[in-house]
């Protein structure tokens, strides 16, 4: 299946790059936070 301009731009869009990018650290945060607790540190 060849993947067509729409496709591509949806790839490379920078927003959408970063939502995911985002979404995935607040769920990593979350994981974190609960899981630890305040072992951590920032």
């Amino acid at each position: 299946m060849k993947i067509t301009r729409f496709q591509k731009f949806l790839m490379m869009n920078p927003f959408i790059q970063a939502f995911k990018f985002v979404y995935l650290s607040v769920k990593i945060m979350f994981v974190v936070a609960s899981g630890h607790g305040s072992t951590r540190e920032k």
